[in-house]
């Protein structure tokens, strides 16, 4: 159900990027006005256009809501009442390779901790 939401949801943002992109531009935003419809015999006037559009936007930004809506009422069904930060100290019973090896409780390696004597190489010419 899910994905047919994401699909309708979709088609429905594409469409409305279609429907904003054929209004006419009432000027202001950067200075480029909209043709206000000197000779053109048009289907429709300018006014009519505009007011048309204006309904299908409209309609088309309630009905991408209410999937909106939608898709996270069933996101919230599926994914339970638990928190997600519940599992983040939980023991996985995965073993990571690679880790630094038990020190049993000295943190410095042997040699640096003052208990062995550590001897360097003679230092290179």
């Amino acid at each position: 159900m899910a994905n047919v939401l994401l699909v309708v949801q979709l088609i429905i943002a594409l469409a409305l990027i279609g429907v904003v992109l054929m209004q006419r531009s009432e000027g202001g935003g950067l200075g480029m006005g909209g043709g206000g419809g000197g000779g053109g015999g048009g289907m429709m006037s300018g006014r009519s256009a505009a007011t048309a559009l204006g309904k299908v936007t409209w309609g088309l930004g309630a009905a991408f809501f209410a999937v909106c809506l939608a898709l996270t009422i069933i996101a919230a069904s599926d994914g339970g009442s638990g928190s997600v930060l519940e599992g983040v100290g939980a023991d996985t019973g995965i073993e990571r390779p690679g880790l630094a090896p038990d020190l049993q409780g000295d943190l410095l390696p042997p040699g640096l901790d003052g208990s062995d004597d550590l001897t360097l190489p003679p230092a290179a010419d």
